[in-house]
């Protein structure tokens, strides 16, 4: 999940900084360098799977009110695993009607949800699909809302998009299930565990209403059902911003762009409920996971990231936004340990650098007018801790410690340096440690050296 977005940006050159949030989303302007993504922070996804280990007695069994004696229970599971298979398979060679056979009749409601979800993912173009079991459930609630046979299980998805997913990643999802007069098994819900899911686990684009899809090399977008012209506006957007990271991030990047512009507020890791999200971000670039959270660590294994639009900022969006997106995509893989600043630094550095097709950004300017405004004031790099409260200056002194950087050092030891960083530095000890093994300076000695730079 992504944190909330900063409140202000600078002004033109020559102007007074602007503090007012409602300011920062009205005046925005490119003669400078201005932006308002964000960060991929994980969020309220600690002990992930562990919601599907609190729900059962201490035997594994299902709490009071469900009724197993003439349920057994490896038969159930086994008979659930086939309908799973069939529905991914469904998918995977476009069958609906195989799709919906496991679906309750009855509940035309569920059927036609389940209707536009087969329709949805159908256009996401998968080349590996698959549903696993994790563990039972139990809602008593539920239990008594569905009967005796009820089974609630939490489910894995694991799946990789074809020419966009390097590695099979997963998302999580919960399936309520009853028991058929003739013993087979139905799907009664599949959102009844929604609530107790890890953020930025669920929520996919797949789940919301209606959705069309839009490829091309390297980018998939998506959008509402019908607006085919933004879907091409952020098509063409994309390809320039994944060009622009290929070319500018070190060693290259092979990896692509995914672009989530739907009118839902929640999707994937991205809130735009929060008012501070609201008003002020534009994007946020969402992790996708390797590993759930929960499985192995905490915080799930990344393996890489897409990008959800603040819908209501939907038409300050460019290539250049995109851009700097796309380089915390890049760079997710490497972990999640890296300070704030490298991380948005970096994402800066790239998004400012000349771009096809894009107005080259006054950064002499820039360079000039953050040094006189902000580094002047500060006392140290931004902390991670207040990075977000402090972003007025946080995110221009970033910018400046990057340029410094790849100025002073190059592109390859920074790009190394940001992938030990964000490998192994989940402390101040084991930053020290890397940066004086890199660069001969700790994060206090990149400070003065900016003074230094400045005052020169």
């Amino acid at each position: 999940m992504a944190e909330a977005g900063p409140p202000g940006r600078p002004g033109r050159p020559g102007q007074p900084a602007r503090h007012s949030r409602h300011a920062a989303a009205r005046k925005r302007s490119r003669v400078w360098p201005v932006l308002l993504s964000l960060v991929l922070v994980a969020a309220a996804v600690g002990g992930g799977l562990a919601l599907h280990r609190s729900s059962q007695r201490a035997d594994g069994s299902p709490g009071p009110g469900v009724s197993t004696s003439t349920i057994d229970p490896a038969a159930r599971s086994a008979a659930v695993d086939q309908v799973l298979a069939r529905r991914s398979q469904a998918v995977l060679s476009g069958d609906e009607q195989q799709f919906l056979a496991d679906v309750d009749p009855g509940n035309t409601r569920l059927v036609a949800a389940q209707r536009t979800l087969f329709a949805n993912l159908r256009q996401f173009g998968f080349a590996t699909l698959a549903y696993q079991q994790l563990a039972q459930q139990y809602d008593e609630t539920i239990a008594k809302k569905y009967g005796p046979s009820t089974y609630l299980v939490a489910v894995a998805m694991t799946y990789q998009l074809r020419a966009i997913d390097t590695v099979p990643v997963r998302a999580m999802l919960g399936y309520t299930f009853t028991q058929r007069a003739n013993g087979s098994w139905m799907l009664v819900s599949d959102s009844d565990l929604d609530k107790r899911l890890p953020r930025g686990s669920h929520e996919e684009a797949w789940d919301t209403g209606p959705v069309l899809v839009k490829r091309a090399p390297r980018v998939l977008v998506v959008v509402e059902k019908g607006q085919e012209t933004l879907a091409d506006k952020l098509v063409a957007m994309s390809l320039s911003a994944v060009d622009a990271v290929t070319k500018r991030w070190p060693g290259g990047w092979k990896g692509a762009g995914v672009v989530i512009a739907l009118d839902d507020k929640t999707v994937r890791g991205a809130d735009y409920t929060q008012p501070k999200n609201a008003e002020d971000a534009i994007a946020m670039a969402t992790w996708v996971y390797r590993t759930l959270p929960g499985e192995k660590t905490g915080e799930g294994e990344r393996a890489d990231s897409y990008v959800v639009i603040n819908p209501n900022n939907r038409g300050k969006v460019d290539a250049r936004t995109l851009a700097h997106e796309f380089t915390h995509v890049a760079t997710a893989p490497y972990g999640p340990h890296a300070p704030r600043w490298l991380v948005e630094g970096a994402a800066a550095y790239v998004e400012f650098l000349p771009m096809s097709g894009q107005k080259d950004l006054a950064i002499a300017q820039y360079r000039l007018d953050v040094r006189t405004k902000y580094l002047a004031k500060a006392k140290g790099l931004p902390a991670d801790a207040t990075f977000f409260d402090q972003a007025d200056s946080s995110y221009p002194l970033s910018w400046l410690a990057l340029d410094y950087l790849f100025t002073r050092f190059g592109p390859t030891e920074v790009g190394t340096l940001y992938r030990e960083l964000a490998a192994l530095g989940s402390s101040q000890k084991e930053r020290d440690r890397i940066m004086l093994e890199h660069l001969g300076i700790t994060e206090a000695g990149l400070f003065r050296a900016l003074r230094a730079a400045a005052a020169a």
